[in-house]
């Protein structure tokens, strides 16, 4: 099924507080944000936060573990200037604070707790991803809310509705090439034993349900959005294709090529094993149309017996 954007944008707009001029106040999980104009200077301590902020024009002054953004999320991309402020689990609280922000976006399972945070600069509190929640629609609400605390509800409408269009796009071409029907396992490698499995609870699952693709794995998982499981777990899902995420493994192939195990899971007899560039798994909207864009391409082009 298609993700509708539209009820959520004129949700938004209708919603829409009246222009700066005044303070405005927004809930979020740790309080109240109040703010007197938009602001300038903004800390991102969490990669869903970074990755929304750049996707509305805005380069934050600071991020959290910056190089494992460039190397696990990587698009959109973060400016070489950006300051790093230490990891995403324990950011450097001196650090922010030499960097006088106006702003710090944050969630609460990834960094101090916001009244350490408050304390240096207003702090805005949303988590993408806790338990029960659903991943596409928290980073979803993540874009909307920041665009009306920054003024940029224009960009917000625009880069949501690319999505939609992109997504609209990629089932159209596999409809007619006709290859919905087998359902998808996507992993992402540990060993050469082991896989995270992404769930129905993850923030994949958007890309499959437009798609019109169905996930092979029928279990839940953490609030993640994975299992992590053994690869004689996917031997019990025979009818599915298993779709293999980068960073791989270093020498993974070479090690599945010499164990009997792998040349007897089903996908790998049936020639259905697919290889897919990275998307972060745990960030904002714009991994979920990444995702289908390669996932797309790769089940055109066809399937093999491993792993490249």
């Amino acid at each position: 099924m298609f993700i509708n954007l539209k009820p959520l944008l004129l949700g938004a707009l209708f919603l829409a507080l009246p222009a700066f001029g005044m303070s405005q106040t927004w809930n979020h999980e740790g309080g109240t944000l109040k703010l007197d104009a938009p602001p300038k200077r903004i800390v991102a301590l969490n990669w869903a936060a970074t990755e929304t902020l750049l996707l509305l024009g805005i380069t934050p002054v600071g991020v959290a573990d910056k190089t494992g953004y460039s190397t696990w999320v990587s698009k959109p991309e973060l400016p070489d200037d950006v300051a790093n402020v230490g990891t995403r689990v324990a950011p450097s609280l001196e650090a922010i604070a030499e960097l006088k922000p106006d702003l710090i976006v944050t969630s609460t399972e990834m960094a101090p707790a916001h009244e350490l945070l408050e304390q240096i600069a207003p702090t805005y509190v949303i988590s993408v991803y806790k338990p029960d929640s659903r991943p596409f629609e928290k980073a979803r609400e993540m874009l909307l809310v920041l665009s009306d605390i920054l003024d940029r509800e224009g960009r917000a409408k625009t880069v949501l509705a690319n999505i939609n269009q992109t997504l609209e796009q990629q089932r159209d071409r596999l409809d007619r090439a006709e290859v919905t029907d087998i359902p998808i396992a996507l992993v992402s490698f540990q060993d050469n034993r082991h896989v995270r499995i992404y769930t129905k609870d993850s923030l994949y699952q958007a890309a499959l349900d437009s798609l019109g693709l169905t996930n092979a794995w029928p279990n839940h998982g953490n609030f993640w959005g994975f299992a992590s499981i053994g690869l004689e777990s996917v031997a019990r899902i025979p009818n599915s294709r298993l779709v293999v995420i980068e960073p791989l493994v270093p020498g993974l192939a070479d090690s599945l090529e010499e164990s009997p195990f792998w040349t007897y899971l089903p996908p790998v007899r049936n020639q259905q094993i697919y290889q897919i560039p990275s998307a972060w798994s745990f960030g904002g909207v714009h991994q979920v149309k990444s995702l289908a864009v390669a996932l797309t391409d790769a089940l055109l082009k066809g399937g093999s017996t491993n792993v490249r």
